[in-house]
């Protein structure tokens, strides 16, 4: 019996009940016991618990349907908030969701570097000031506090252009603990890529198959990783640590590039600001001159480097789609999946199997939205692990796509090949 005891049991069946209506939406008694499996008068007794606990909520009963009237029953946004913060290479990031996932509070500090005590002062001061955002009432439904952040901040120092004593102090630094004393909650840190690649399973729509590689662009590129409908974070916390790739191009120090050197979006930014160009190009849909030129220049390198690392990690894992998202406004978004997938099908792909490529659809929200929602889902999911919404998706076909189609990278109209 999953559970243990009728204690244990009690609490799972909660659990997938507020699940279900997560993914579902509100649903009548009578609807939550077939979803579920449990008897109706389980579903209602379970319902009644958690509407006097105020984790769900009656919406208005519905009449004039086929069969008899119903009354939906609806999560409670007020039953339970959780907070999201982004510590980051270039900014810090705070988001406050309640129990439907809708922010109720953001923040953002942007930043030339992030040296270690002025970021976490930053850090614990916002999560506070989230805090403080709630009622005292409310505050005490705060179920916990997600940490996005890169596991190595302290490396790469010299693409940052600082030097290494600048931010070595973040091997020292205790994140969970010393934001957990300042609030009292508890803390759980992510891999930043990891978190983004969460908000898109929980919030997002596009992970739909049982197996993908996620790839984030963010100041550094990168990853995560859907094994078998699941988050995979690794034995090591390593998984999807895409930016330690290994590339064919040689540094000035005689040893292969990684793609982090060659895919993320510093180097952009960088050749922009050098052109006299405000590099809120990047993130921003208006037009500015010569913008676009020194895009298509660093979305050549980016998108070869980025299909050689999509083809070395099918080779290891069969993944079915690669999902792509980042900071990049929409329209470049676009164009870097759609030019990624011409790259992908430029490269002998001998013995491996058809996959899609696609845009991601939470974009540069996705960390610290991914670090905000998995305390709720952790708290109130009644399994241990993420799971891929199911969804029907149609058979991949290997092929090359025609120009412009900018999300995918397969197409109905296809041959198979043989």
């Amino acid at each position: 019996m999953r559970g243990g005891d009728s204690i244990g049991l009690r609490a799972y069946n909660e659990r997938l009940v507020i699940a279900t209506i997560r993914q579902d939406g509100a649903l009548s008694k009578a609807e939550l016991a077939r979803t579920t499996g449990l008897s109706g008068q389980a579903a209602t007794v379970i319902v009644n618990s958690l509407l006097d606990e105020g984790l769900l909520i009656k919406r208005e009963k519905v009449r004039g349907q086929v069969g008899k009237p119903f009354t939906p029953i609806a999560l409670n946004p007020e039953g339970a908030y959780s907070i999201g913060v982004k510590i980051g290479r270039r900014s810090l990031e705070a988001l406050l969701v309640d129990f439907d996932g809708n922010v109720v509070v953001s923040r953002s500090t942007p930043y030339p570097a992030p040296l270690p005590d002025q970021t976490m002062a930053l850090a614990t001061g916002t999560t506070v000031e989230l805090i403080n955002s709630l009622t005292r009432g409310l505050r005490d439904r705060i179920v916990g506090i997600g940490v996005a952040m890169p596991w190595v901040l302290h490396e790469w120092s010299e693409v940052l252009g600082l030097e290494r004593e600048v931010i070595a102090a973040w091997r020292e630094i205790d994140v969970a603990a010393d934001i957990e004393t300042a609030t009292g909650l508890p803390v759980s840190v992510y891999n930043d890529a990891t978190a983004a690649c969460a908000a898109e399973m929980i919030a997002g729509d596009r992970i739909v198959r049982s197996s993908a590689l996620y790839i984030f662009l963010g100041t550094f590129v990168g990853g995560g990783v859907v094994i078998d409908g699941r988050l995979y974070r690794g034995e090591q916390l390593n998984a999807g640590a895409l930016g330690s790739m290994p590339m064919d191009e040689i540094g000035d120090d005689g040893r292969p590039l990684q793609l982090i050197h060659q895919a993320s979006v510093i180097s952009l930014e960088r050749e922009l600001a050098a052109a006299g160009i405000n590099v809120t190009s990047v993130f921003e849909p208006h037009a500015t001159p010569g913008a676009d030129v020194i895009f298509d220049a660093w979305l050549q390198r980016t998108v070869d480097a980025l299909a050689r690392a999509v083809v070395s990690a099918m080779s290891v894992v069969d993944f079915e789609e690669v999902v792509v998202d980042g900071l990049l406004h929409p329209a470049w978004r676009c164009r870097v999946v759609d030019r990624l997938a011409d790259a992908y099908h430029q490269i002998d792909r001998t013995g491996l199997s058809p996959i899609e490529i696609a845009m991601g659809s939470i974009g540069p929200q996705a960390r610290v939205l991914g670090a905000a929602l998995l305390p709720l889902i952790g708290r109130f999911s009644p399994d241990t692990d993420l799971l891929v919404k199911t969804a029907r998706v149609p058979k991949l076909v290997d092929h090359k796509p025609a120009v412009g189609r900018g999300v995918s990278a397969t197409s109905p109209a296809a041959d198979e090949q043989t």
